[in-house]
């Protein structure tokens, strides 16, 4: 349900705003921004990282990239695309970026991981971008890193097959070392 009528909002029109509000520095000031709220909209980010409106898939890169700066993750637990005058809900299936890429810098306890994502983001896995790992009802895991403000993405596949390549023991808990820092990959014994 939707304070206003969203059936008019155009993605391209939106685009050129979400442009003309943050410009080509950095990422937007996004928690910054308090304007009303417009209205849930078509949209959504499929637990793969794609991103879909009106059931469609948003193919151009370039706009995915643009829409990836203005999404915020609120208290109220919800998505908004957030600009200056305005803040539309989109749904996100699980998390709305997917770790597609992992580059390691150094070796062992003073290696450095820095992850890309499906919209190009490179964070360096560290206290301040932690990884986690949750575990379904079957025991198959889903990693997860912080990328930024409450924002994750889930460690794809491959990804996650390189880690475990790199996996240490300490005192029973299986995990890799990045900016010297231990982060357990699986449950810590006694817990699960």
């Amino acid at each position: 349900m939707s304070n206003k009528n969203t059936s008019s909002f155009r993605p391209d029109l939106f685009a050129v705003e979400v442009q003309k509000a943050t410009g080509k520095k950095g990422l937007p000031p996004v928690h910054l921004w308090h304007p009303e709220f417009c209205g849930d909209i078509d949209m959504a980010i499929r637990r793969d990282g794609h991103w879909d409106y009106m059931g469609s898939p948003i193919s151009r890169p370039a706009m995915v990239r643009l829409f990836s700066t203005i999404l915020r993750h609120d208290d109220d637990g919800k998505y908004y695309l957030v600009t200056p005058v305005e803040k539309v809900g989109i749904r996100v299936e699980d998390v709305p970026f997917v770790a597609v890429e992992l580059r390691v810098e150094g070796k062992g306890h003073d290696q450095i991981l820095h992850f890309r994502t499906n919209v190009d983001d490179v964070v360096a896995l560290d206290s301040t971008h932690p990884l986690r790992v949750d575990f379904a009802a079957n025991g198959e895991p889903s990693p997860y890193i912080l990328v930024r403000d409450r924002l994750d993405a889930l460690i794809s596949r491959p990804v996650y097959y390189q880690l475990a390549e790199m996996v240490e023991e300490i005192d029973g808990v299986y995990g890799v070392w990045s900016s010297g820092v231990f982060f357990p990959l699986g449950p810590v014994k006694g817990t699960g």
